[in-house]
């Protein structure tokens, strides 16, 4: 089994973050692309509970 590289996918975890929230923002009000981003900010919540939030015990 590979080593797994917490770090890197803190990374790209938070990059991820970064991105939608990004993109929330530029929606200027269009509700639908709001709503999906909001789901992939929760998903991205699990993942930060699962990755980023663990990392240091890692």
């Amino acid at each position: 089994m590979e080593s797994v590289d917490i770090k890197a996918l803190d990374v790209i975890i938070q990059r991820m973050r970064h991105d939608a929230e990004e993109l929330k923002e530029m929606a200027d009000g269009i509700q639908a692309v709001e709503r999906n981003l909001d789901r992939i900010l929760a998903s991205i919540k699990m993942l930060e509970l699962n990755i980023s939030d663990v990392q240091d015990l890692w």
